[in-house]
């Protein structure tokens, strides 16, 4: 929590004014920034100085897990994150590979469970990586990419936290993640979250032992219509201890998370956490 309050004035005391073309808004922005998560008692990355909602951010992870690319199912999870990017965005809606409404086209999740190489293959990254994992196996190339060069233009929005590599070390399991692109008053939070769930629950499902997880990030910014709210609300709170997650012991398996998990199956423990922050996000 600390660490992320002190990249938010970071960005403030060092940011350069950069013009995102997509927004058309100005992004003030610095490059490089990395995060710790150790998770092996079971704390949850949450933001506490502003309400988080916490079981979206699981939903949408776990959708990607299920290779989804529709925001109505992302939507029958309980997140509405890709509603506005699958249905809002006008690059998108006039893009010839859009195929209705509420299609994502080929990013994140698709990329993970379905890449397709030159010749067309479909590749299945997260099955290679519970296999190897639950065997005790890392090879160094446990590596799952949501980013496919070949696909971009296939995609509603190319992945801003594209690549997860898994690692062993005995039966301890680490994580980092690769962030291109990080919203830090809007999307930083549900990445966070993201990021340590995705090594708790590959952790349970492989028989390992959750230890810590790295988040590396790129491109780190606020959003100028974001700038005051951050200055004047969220960097005036002090941060809360964090809260603990209890995740159901009956998932055991990659099958279990494809075919019957809900949000019923996690609970956070003792988040006591500021009012929730209205920014504005941006399409």
């Amino acid at each position: 929590m600390q660490a992320y309050l002190d990249l938010c004035r970071r960005v403030i005391d060092e940011g350069v004014w950069v013009k995102n073309t997509r927004t058309g808004k100005r992004c003030l922005t610095v490059i490089n920034a990395d995060f710790e998560y150790d998770v092996s008692d079971g704390s949850l990355p949450v933001l506490t100085t502003k309400k988080l909602f916490w079981k979206p951010a699981i939903a949408e992870m776990l959708g990607y897990l299920r290779g989804y690319q529709s925001a109505a199912q992302f939507r029958a999870l309980g997140c509405n994150t890709w509603n506005a990017n699958a249905n809002d965005n006008a690059g998108w809606l006039a893009n010839p590979f859009r195929v209705g409404e509420d299609d994502m086209g080929r990013c994140y999740g698709v990329q993970g469970r379905r890449w397709r190489n030159p010749e067309g293959k479909e590749i299945d990254q997260l099955r290679k990586i519970v296999d190897n994992l639950s065997r005790g196996i890392d090879d160094r190339r446990e590596v799952m990419t949501f980013y496919n060069p070949g696909e971009i233009d296939r995609a509603c929005l190319a992945a801003c936290m594209h690549t997860h590599t898994f690692s062993l070390l005995g039966d301890a399991l680490y994580l980092t993640s690769y962030q291109r692109s990080d919203d830090l008053p809007l999307g930083h939070g549900f990445n966070q979250v993201q990021v340590g769930w995705l090594l708790m629950i590959m952790a349970q499902i492989t028989g390992k032992k959750p230890a810590k997880a790295f988040h590396k990030i790129v491109n780190a910014h606020i959003y100028e219509d974001q700038l005051d709210q951050v200055k004047n609300i969220q960097l005036k709170r002090d941060p809360y201890p964090l809260p603990k997650l209890k995740i159901n012991p009956d998932i055991k398996s990659l099958s279990d998370l494809e075919n019957w998990v809900t949000l019923d199956d996690f609970e956070l423990q003792g988040y006591r956490h500021h009012p929730a922050i209205q920014y504005p996000f941006s399409v």
